[in-house]
C-alpha cells in the first residue's frame, strides 16, 4: 500500500532526520535485559541515598555528577585486542580439532589397509585350500571305494567264519562214526 503525498513527505522527513548518538542503543543485550539492569541500577541508587527524613516529607538533593567519558578509541582498541585473542583461540582450537580428525582418519585408513591385506591373504589361503581339496578328491574317492570293499570283505569273512563253525560242528558229530568205520 503506497503512502499519500502528505504521509510520504512525513516519512521522508523522519528517515532523513539525524538521530543523536546517545539515542542509539549499541549493546548486544536484548532490550528486556537492559531495562532490568537500569531498573536495578536506579533501585540501588535509591537504596544508597541517605535517608535524612527527619521532618517527614523533605528529601535532600544530591550533587549530580556525570561519569567520566572513557576514551572511545582506547575502548575500541581494547575490544579489538580481546576479540582478536578470542578469535585466535577459537581458530587455534578449530585447527587442533582438524589436526586430530586428520590423524584419526590416517590411523583409520591404515587400519583398513591392514584389514584389507589380511582379507586378501585369507582369500588366497582359501583358494589354495580349495585347490588342494580338489587335487585330493580322487584319493578321497579311492579311500571311500576301499572302505566299501573292506566292509564287503568283512561281511564275507563273517559268513566264512560262521560257515566254518557249522562245518566244524558237523565234523565233530560225524567223527565218531568215521572212526568206527575204520
Amino acid at each position: 500500500m503506497a503512502a499519500s503525498g502528505d504521509e510520504a513527505a512525513a516519512m521522508e522527513s523522519i528517515s532523513k532526520a539525524s538521530v543523536p548518538p546517545t539515542a542509539l542503543n549499541l549493546t548486544a543485550e536484548p532490550e528486556h535485559k537492559r531495562e532490568a539492569a537500569t531498573n536495578d541500577a536506579t533501585e540501588n541508587q535509591k537504596a544508597k541515598r541517605p535517608s535524612n527524613n527527619n521532618d517527614g516529607g523533605v528529601e535532600t538533593a544530591e550533587e549530580a555528577t556525570e561519569p567520566a567519558e572513557p576514551d572511545i578509541n582506547e575502548l575500541c582498541r581494547d575490544m579489538f585486542d580481546k576479540m582478536s585473542v578470542f578469535l585466535q583461540g577459537e581458530l587455534t582450537a578449530t585447527c587442533e580439532d582438524y589436526k586430530l580428525l586428520e590423524n584419526m582418519n590416517k590411523l583409520t585408513s591404515l587400519k583398513y589397509m591392514e584389514m584389507k591385506d589380511i582379507s586378501i591373504n585369507i582369500s588366497r589361503n582359501l583358494q589354495d585350500l580349495n585347490q588342494k581339496y580338489a587335487s585330493l578328491q580322487p584319493y578321497l574317492d579311492q579311500i571311500n571305494q576301499i572302505e566299501e570293499q573292506v566292509t564287503a570283505l568283512e561281511q564275507a569273512a563273517y559268513k566264512l567264519d560262521t560257515y566254518s563253525k557249522k562245518l566244524e560242528a558237523k565234523y565233530r558229530l560225524l567223527e565218531p562214526f568215521a572212526r568206527a568205520r575204520l
